[in-house]
């Protein structure tokens, strides 16, 4: 491993680091691959011996049948877990961190006329957080007004009144402006606090430098789901699902809601840009990483939502989202990319869609040329010519398995004005249209076996993917720019 910055990080004795479900393991267990950005690291023996073998209920990701996880014990094993976190390869189990006390925490809700969902939220922030100082912002309610501040004060929070509608991210910085603890939690009205949830986010903070974290945000329960919330309880934008991870650009967990944020007051600085309505919690997240803090996803800490259950709240609400990229692509350039994929993966993707006698041979030069690439790279890491052969088809098949993947999402969600036009006179595009319908629809029915038919299941993710394609295609008009619909191409670790 080499040495940087991302060694300093030391977590304290006792913790429990597993590598995460982005991380594949050969050679034993003294090669590892993942991280953001991604990575080969060779462990020494003795380092490698670190890590115990633990049987998972799940079907894991790495090429072994068992998660790896490492107990910090001592000088040795600090070095190399705070490698690993700090690299995105590995995540620290937060039960194994030391708790800190609630009483440091502040929060703040921003409430804009939802005095009922305002009251459930502060009923539950009252019996998870009893010792928290609580402010709610109320974003111009109007004639709600002084029902969202006497339901305020009857569970003790402090109500701050803006003169005029403003936003979220506006009456999130009014609420920050007046914290003086530690740690700020932003809540919106339409979550509910579990048990346990904001205090096991807090453990996270032992790494001095973690500026935010934030939970995994699952369905509110309700007695009879429409079939869109029990889309949405299966595949909601909200839930980045069961595994945990550092958050960074172009990483599997590359952005968060601030739905439901614990963060470090002295990393926020001025907070949100008050001025933006959507996409401020992906600016905010981009902008803290960006400055050298850490961001962590941790689904071990679970909320519940209440997800919208109409079919046009929900899809006005993924199309609003969809706006977003284009602010996010003047603010952040290649950042807010649509997919992030190798040159010669791109030309594979590009010789298979085109259906033509030539398609296969090119794409299997291009996936033998990176193949070739890959193992010349690996000479470092890998010094056995067999070992680091196979290594470097399992990267090339690891690439092409992720590209595919991403040529779904391009073809039925940032591209589908596009892929829709070119089917209307293509024969070939309406076969590759409907090829990428049915394999995107079948595929995500039987990873998250959601509780809805599979026909109703299918329409639904046609519908949320033409809903927020429309808003990136409208928001890149908006900014004059089609950044935010082209794909980029992967950085590379120094490493």
């Amino acid at each position: 491993m080499s040495t940087s910055r991302e060694e300093s990080l030391v977590l304290p004795l006792g913790t429990t680091v597993r590598l995460n479900a982005h991380t594949y393991v050969f050679g034993g267990g003294q090669i590892l691959m993942g991280g953001s950005p991604s990575r080969v690291a060779r462990l020494t023996p003795q380092a490698a011996e670190l890590f115990t073998q633990v049987q998972s209920s799940r079907r894991p990701k790495i090429p072994t049948k068992q998660h790896h996880r490492l107990l910090i014990t001592g000088a040795t094993s600090q070095r190399v877990a705070g490698y690993l976190v700090s690299a995105g390869m590995a995540d620290p189990d937060p039960t194994s961190l030391p708790p800190l006390g609630t009483a440091e925490i502040t929060v703040v809700i921003p409430c804009f006329r939802r005095v009922e969902a305002l009251r459930r939220l502060l009923r539950s922030v009252t019996s998870e957080l009893p010792d928290s100082s609580v402010i709610v912002v109320d974003d111009a309610s109007g004639d709600l007004s002084p029902q969202i501040a006497a339901a305020s004060r009857s569970y003790g929070a402090e109500v701050i009144t803006c003169p005029r509608n403003e936003g979220p991210a506006a009456a999130r910085d009014r609420g920050l402006a007046r914290v003086v603890t530690p740690f700020v939690a932003f809540i919106d009205t339409d979550v509910v606090l579990r048990p346990g949830s904001m205090s096991l986010l807090l453990r996270h903070f032992a790494d001095p430098l973690l500026a935010a974290a934030a939970p995994r945000v699952l369905g509110l329960a309700q007695k009879e789901p429409s079939w869109v919330l029990r889309y949405e309880n299966a595949r909601s934008s909200l839930d980045h699902g069961p595994d945990a991870s550092l958050v960074r650009p172009h990483s599997p967990h590359s952005w968060l809601s601030t739905t439901c944020l614990l963060a470090r007051t002295s990393a926020m600085g001025a907070g949100f840009v008050a001025e933006m309505r959507v996409a401020e919690d992906v600016d905010l997240v981009w902008r803290l990483v960006s400055d050298g803090w850490r961001v962590r996803y941790e689904p071990q800490s679970v909320v519940a939502h209440e997800h919208r259950s109409s079919v046009t709240t929900w899809l006005s609400r993924k199309y609003i989202y969809g706006t977003g990229a284009g602010i996010l692509a003047q603010r952040h350039g290649a950042l807010v990319a649509p997919a992030v994929m190798s040159p010669w993966a791109g030309v594979v993707l590009g010789a298979l869609a085109a259906q033509r006698r030539w398609s296969f041979p090119v794409a299997g030069t291009a996936t033998l040329i990176a193949t070739v690439v890959n193992f010349r790279r690996l000479r470092k890491t890998t010094p056995g010519v067999s070992p680091r052969a196979v290594l470097a088809l399992r990267l090339s098949v690891f690439g092409l398995t992720s590209a595919l993947g991403q040529g779904l999402a391009l073809t039925l969600r940032h591209w589908w004005p596009a892929a829709v036009a070119a089917a209307c006179i293509s024969q070939r595009a309406r076969r590759l249209l409907l090829v990428a319908a049915v394999a995107d629809a079948g595929w995500e029915y039987m990873r998250l076996k959601p509780r809805l038919d599979p026909f109703r299941f299918a329409l639904a993710r046609r519908l949320d993917d033409c809903a927020y394609g429309l808003g990136v295609w409208v928001g890149a008009w908006r900014a004059r720019s089609i950044r935010s619909l082209l794909p980029t191409r992967p950085k590379r670790s120094r490493d």
